[in-house]
């Protein structure tokens, strides 16, 4: 990971089953269980399931409040700041990276799902038929740009001169050999790139929220494979709230509620891998990512 890219993240603005965790839960009373809300940060609040998931933990004795967010970059310094107590929106890349830009130590305590990444175009039908010099775009946050990087690669668009690895960035596409031009973009930005450009690479959140339709993406990658977990989205604490018995709940509730587990299938378009990946693989996870960060400074 280059120093510059961690550094830019690290000033980004503030705005499974359960036999994987280990240790006590947190000392005092259950958060959500004594009148007070537990707040999970979003993106994408208005997705249905997410009011089924509410109605879920109440059932149970847990008040949830989803808060919305417009963009990735918010939602990590919200939860260590305290703004909310939980967050699900990123995958074991994207926090592993966050961890190390800013010092911090938020945990993964539940996976949720993993969703392909797609290229989409408004003017071809088939991922052959984009001309030698057209322009693609990328998401411009590192762990999402490296994967779109890879699926640009497989699909003949593009060479990448490290091989394509979950650090890929646009610096390493080799413009020589490459049959498009890649330019990056924010994330919630691509879609609406999509009459500027050949096609775009568009996280699935954002193509659902868009209007596109899944079956319409003329790349996907593949979610299936065992080579994937680093993209697995999951729950994130505190790291002292990791333990929280209450918080290991909300994961099994969104886990183990068919009407959630049907809702992100509807929303993802039939796409999402549904996970129970047990939490200590989740660690190892973003604790090796770390490691090679660091290693790679």
């Amino acid at each position: 990971m280059k120093k510059k890219l961690l550094a830019a993240l690290a000033v980004a603005p503030l705005v499974a089953l359960l036999a994987g965790c280990a240790g006590a839960a947190s000392e005092g009373p259950a958060a959500g269980t004594d009148g007070d809300a537990i707040k999970i940060g979003v993106v994408g609040a208005s997705d249905p399931y997410w009011a089924v998931y509410t109605e879920a933990a109440a059932a149970e004795g847990i008040e949830v409040e989803i808060v919305d967010f417009a963009q990735y970059p918010q939602v990590n310094p919200a939860l260590a700041a305290g703004e909310v107590d939980l967050n699900q929106f990123q995958h074991i890349v994207y926090l592993a990276e966050y961890n190390e830009a800013s010092a911090e130590n938020l945990a993964p305590i539940g996976a949720t799902a993993i969703y392909p990444i797609a290229l989409y175009s408004s003017e071809y039908s088939d991922v052959d038929d984009i001309v030698a010099g057209d322009t693609v775009a990328v998401p411009d946050d590192d762990s999402n740009q490296a994967r779109a990087l890879v699926l640009l690669q497989s699909n003949g668009l593009i060479e990448l001169t490290d091989g394509g690895t979950i650090y890929s960035s646009i610096a390493d596409v080799d413009e020589k050999t490459s049959k498009v031009k890649v330019t990056a973009l924010e994330a919630s930005l691509t879609a609406s790139s999509l009459p500027d450009v050949a096609a775009a690479v568009i996280n699935n959140d954002f193509a659902e929220k868009a209007g596109l339709k899944f079956e319409d993406a003329i790349a996907t990658d593949d979610a299936t494979d065992p080579k994937a977990l680093p993209y697995a989205n999951i729950f994130v604490a505190r790291d002292e709230d990791k333990n929280n018995e209450t918080f290991l709940k909300l994961v099994e509730i969104y886990q183990t509620t068919q009407k959630v587990q049907d809702g992100v299938l509807a929303v993802s378009g039939d796409t999402a891998v549904m996970l129970t990946t047990p939490v200590a693989d989740l660690v190892e996870s973003v604790a090796g990512i770390q490691a090679e960060i660091q290693a790679a400074e």
